[in-house]
């Protein structure tokens, strides 16, 4: 499953709203690629009425860079986390850096243990092979 912080909210009336969260087509493109579909679930409020329809849209502005459109969800707040279960044994082996955004960390959950298998990447981990010419070092 893919975890994704919440984050700004726009409606466009009469058309929809969309529900920006801290990922995308980077860490799953499955939804762009293939057309995959998911379901989504507010970690928090698992048993509130799912009373609104939402696309949840990534972080990249790209118009296909969308996770899910169409989602029954409860109202959500900016920094609540959504669960998008079942997103694919590949996700990490098919993420990119596009637009230079880290890749997340994966985290393995076994017997109620939790253990970091993958660390987040930084940005200095996305840096460390550039090779600058002399007239734009520091």
């Amino acid at each position: 499953m893919t975890a994704y912080t919440v984050g700004g909210q726009k409606t466009v009336p009469g058309i929809r709203t969309y529900v920006a969260v801290d990922g995308g087509m980077s860490d799953n493109p499955r939804p762009i690629t293939y057309q995959s579909l998911y379901r989504v679930l507010a970690a928090a409020q698992m048993s509130a009425p799912l009373s609104e329809t939402v696309t949840l849209a990534g972080k990249h502005c790209e118009s296909g860079d969308v996770v899910i459109h169409s989602a029954s969800l409860p109202p959500l707040s900016a920094g609540e986390v959504v669960v998008v279960p079942a997103t694919g044994a590949y996700n990490y082996s098919m993420a990119s850096n596009y637009n230079r955004v880290p890749r997340p960390a994966a985290v393995l959950v076994s017997g109620g243990k939790a253990d970091i298998i993958l660390r987040r990447e930084t940005y200095e981990d996305l840096v460390r092979q550039d090779c600058l010419p002399d007239a734009l070092r520091p």
